[in-house]
């Protein structure tokens, strides 16, 4: 079954438009150039997953799961949007990508040297908001995140040169570029609302699962025809080995497996060696592998998710969890 977001958000709906006007306020500047780019900034907000992952397991992991949260919450949503808002204007400006969800990026209405400073100011401005506050456990689980982030594109990048990506040392890329992410929303939600130590770890490891489910289904589209705000096979034209393809070559005879990377490795954009390497992993049932692979990061997810108490916000939790993984972008 499918669910809007707006039925996932029913619980937290009030705490959602709270966060909208207070992440605003936490984005204003006096100097009238950076104000502007704020502005363009938030108009062109997503789907707004993170906060609604800090927030419905705030409420998950609250001993009272129906009282009003408290401000930290507000202030760990408004820090790692403001910490991952960063990390994409500087992700833009690495990759010269002029786009972002079919907006120009800041770098291509501002160019390169202005969109690393803003990027540096949210930066500043989120490290600003948790020390302001003493919010010391929570800059802690995001920094950590931030870091995970870096070490993880490093790592991909590194692995691109030679195309030589295990199944192992992929998983261990997407855990850090994308899983460490929602990890840090469902370790700062808890944390936030006072819980234990062990609990916070739980509400880590549930992020973390629900981040590597959220990554293969990413990497799905890639071979699929979706609208998702990227063209398919972009994937395979920056050289990126992603799971159905991994999985595909591990089938492959030496002599099909040598002839796809070398399409892979020369591609130049061409569509026609991008398309025989889409062709080449539905036919050895790398899809398939790799919707097995998200489905199962899925269920570890909501076993653990099911440790907590039942709760509206959990039901929301586990619908989320779907919604990541059936998204047609």
């Amino acid at each position: 079954m499918r669910y809007s977001l707006d039925d996932i958000q029913a619980p937290i709906a009030a705490e959602m438009q709270e966060f909208e006007t207070k992440f605003r306020q936490s984005m204003q500047t006096r100097v009238l150039l950076l104000d502007k780019i704020m502005g363009y900034i938030i108009k062109r907000k997503g789907k707004q997953l993170r906060p609604m992952f800090v927030f419905l397991t705030a409420h998950t992991a609250s001993q009272d799961p129906t009282a009003a949260l408290p401000e930290a919450t507000f202030r760990g949503a408004a820090l790692i949007e403001l910490l991952h808002t960063a990390t994409l204007v500087h992700d833009d400006v690495v990759d010269e990508s002029n786009y972002r969800r079919g907006f120009f990026s800041v770098n291509a209405l501002w160019k390169n040297k202005i969109a690393v400073l803003v990027g540096d100011y949210l930066l500043s401005r989120g490290m600003a908001l948790a020390l302001e506050n003493d919010d010391f456990d929570l800059l802690k689980i995001v920094n950590n995140a931030v870091r995970e982030l870096s070490e993880g594109e490093l790592l991909q990048i590194e692995k691109a040169r030679r195309l030589d990506i295990t199944e192992d040392v992929y998983f261990d890329i997407i855990r850090q570029k994308t899983a460490s992410l929602i990890a840090s929303c469902t370790a700062v939600g808890a944390s936030s609302v006072g819980a234990s130590k062990e609990l916070v770890e739980r509400a880590r490891l549930f992020g973390e699962k629900v981040g590597m489910a959220f990554q293969i289904k990413d990497d799905l589209f890639d071979f699929g025809t979706a609208e998702i705000g990227k063209p398919v096979g972009i994937d395979i034209k920056e050289k990126k080995m992603t799971l159905p393809l991994i999985y595909a070559l591990q089938q492959a005879p030496w002599l099909q497996k040598r002839r796809i990377i070398y399409n892979v490795k020369n591609n130049d954009g061409r569509a026609d060696r991008v398309q025989a390497v889409i062709e080449f992993v539905k036919k050895s049932g790398g899809l398939d592998y790799a919707i097995e692979r998200m489905k199962q990061f899925r269920d570890e997810a909501v076993q653990i998710l099911h440790t907590f108490p039942a709760s509206p916000a959990r039901v929301s939790l586990e619908q989320l969890i779907d919604y990541t993984i059936e998204r047609e972008k």
